[in-house]
């Protein structure tokens, strides 16, 4: 049983750096975590400030709040700091973004005022559908690393911040195939020195965090920590690591349905996902490439939850289609249509329809809070490497290399409470419950 003492306090201020601090996402999380200190909102949709865990027996009714069990972070020791290829304060860019009312904004303005963006790394190479105008002027790959590092150090030097964390909230790049450059670190560092032209902008702030020894977590479905290379800095500088793609809307749903299905034995012959969206990340995902790494992040969730190769007969062969469309008039009011054709006793056919007009940057802001506040806590007990516990809040979880990853949401919630429970050294709970009822 692991020993709580061994975590180290959550003393002195986080920093939580984020390349996109300008956008939807960003904006969104930064305005509610100010709103919450100022006690203006609750911060709903977040675990580690509203959940709670359940330890021991049943009859304990030991029910304590996660933020109350695990030391996590407090809010008001959060230093905030980042990038953006937009040279617009955090207000104005939440006004742009549309996410939030003004009359929200405003109490928070001067907060969000405050923080303007530092210039970022931007390759037109890999987000054709943007424009940025407030990018780093070195060019080679070692330069911009150590003008990202150059950036931390003054952040954490100006704040007296004591440790960091790094999460990505930027655009989604264009598809990457993993090749010989990410391979191993070695090989990635010579690729580094000769500007390897598959070495993405959110490898090089992967690579200077971790060799700064700050965790990262992705929040998009780019090819970034989850590559040989990635994976053997974190091991070798011992820094914690978890990805990839914020799970919000429709994969949201995914998760929670097609458990469902499969706890009830029900078949699927089809799955299909279309999405409107008129923001930022819209814009992005027209282009193909783009588009290309998104879909691929989509379409994992299905196959690897249903396990059509243990249930052949259930799920053989369903066809999964996902489209994503911009349109700007819907802003970051996405609405996803899922037509889902499932078939039941004597393989009876039937249908559901899901209509789900949700709030994406509403969704992954408090995703953004639970996992610095857990990104660092793991950091803080010496859990480096990946953090597959964390899977619940990805749509794509990293995992081994000799695993696959766990997509149904109820088990990964497990997972994530049964670490927090190791963590402090309580029992594990398996909800078998025999004890109960007879004396085993």
């Amino acid at each position: 049983m692991r020993r709580k003492d061994d975590i180290q306090k959550a003393e002195g201020k986080l920093g939580v750096l984020i390349p996109g601090i300008g956008g939807a996402v960003s904006t969104t999380f930064l305005a509610g975590v100010e709103a919450v200190r100022r006690g203006l909102a609750l911060p709903i949709g977040s675990l580690t400030q509203m959940g709670t865990i359940r330890l021991g027996k049943r009859f304990e009714y030991r029910i304590p709040r996660i933020e109350d069990f695990v030391p996590l972070a407090r809010l008001d020791d959060l230093i905030f700091g980042g990038w953006d290829v937009f040279a617009d304060d955090c207000y104005e860019a939440a006004l742009k973004a549309g996410v939030l009312k003004r009359e929200d904004l405003d109490p928070v303005r001067s907060f969000l005022e405050a923080l303007q963006p530092w210039p970022a790394v931007f390759k037109q190479l890999f987000v054709k559908n943007l424009s940025g105008s407030h990018v780093k002027p070195q060019t080679s790959h070692l330069e911009l690393v150590e003008a990202i590092k150059a950036d931390i150090a003054s952040f954490k030097r100006k704040h007296a911040v004591s440790r960091c964390i790094m999460i990505w909230c930027a655009s989604t790049e264009a598809y990457l195939k993993p090749g010989p450059v990410h391979a191993s670190l070695s090989s990635f560092e010579e690729g580094l020195k000769h500007n390897d032209p598959t070495i993405s902008p959110s490898m090089l702030y992967a690579y200077a965090a971790l060799t700064s020894g700050i965790p990262y977590a992705n929040g998009a479905p780019n090819c970034t920590v989850d590559i040989p290379a990635m994976v053997e800095l974190a091991s070798q500088r011992q820094v914690a690591i978890a990805g990839k793609d914020f799970k919000t809307g429709q994969t949201l749903i995914k998760t929670i349905l097609g458990p469902g299905f499969k706890a009830r034995m029900l078949g699927l012959t089809g799955w299909y996902s279309t999405n409107i969206l008129g923001n930022r990340d819209g814009m992005v995902l027209e282009d193909e490439a783009s588009f290309k790494t998104k879909e691929e992040s989509k379409l994992s969730v299905l196959e690897t939850m249903l396990q059509p190769d243990v249930y052949p007969k259930l799920y053989g062969g369903f066809h999964h289609k996902v489209v994503i469309s911009y349109y700007p008039p819907r802003g970051d009011e996405k609405e996803g249509w899922d037509a889902i054709d499932i078939f039941g006793w004597l393989g009876y056919p039937m249908h559901i329809k899901v209509n789900f007009l949700c709030r994406d940057s509403i969704l992954a802001a408090p995703l953004v809070l639970d996992l610095v506040l857990f990104m660092d806590l793991a950091q803080r007990a010496a859990m480096t490497g990946i953090q597959e516990w964390l899977s619940f809040y990805f749509k794509s979880p990293q995992c081994a290399p000799n695993l696959y990853p766990e997509h149904d949401l109820f088990i990964q919630l497990k997972k994530l409470k049964n670490t927090l429970r190791y963590l402090m050294g309580e029992e594990q709970i398996t909800h078998l419950g025999l004890d109960y009822y007879y004396k085993v």
